[in-house]
């Protein structure tokens, strides 16, 4: 019965292990993509945004010139596969690179 436990531990454990890899890898996929995706747009000129990402949901902050460039990053990363939402703390700041 104790071996059955141990193992049944040791099986739990790998699993755990492979989920939070995968997730890792799907967050680090999300970043690459968002980032692409920011720094492609020229009404976004996203090279100054910072971007978090952690089991799906995207962080945005920095500066931006515009009002419509703050809401276009936001669609921009809502359009990655595998993003679940995406917290726009984007600043509205004329003097923005």
């Amino acid at each position: 019965m104790k071996l059955i436990s141990m193992r049944l531990a040791a099986l739990l454990l790998a699993v755990a292990v492979m989920a939070w890899a995968q997730s890792s890898k799907n967050d680090d996929r999300i970043y690459d993509e968002v980032r692409l995706k920011l720094t492609g747009d020229v009404s976004v000129n996203g090279g100054a945004i910072e971007v978090d990402v952690k089991d799906g949901a995207v962080v945005l902050k920095g500066r931006v010139r515009t009002e419509k460039a703050r809401l276009k990053a936001e669609k921009l990363a809502h359009k990655v596969k595998g993003v679940k939402s995406v917290n726009n703390q984007l600043k509205v700041d004329t003097n923005a690179p």
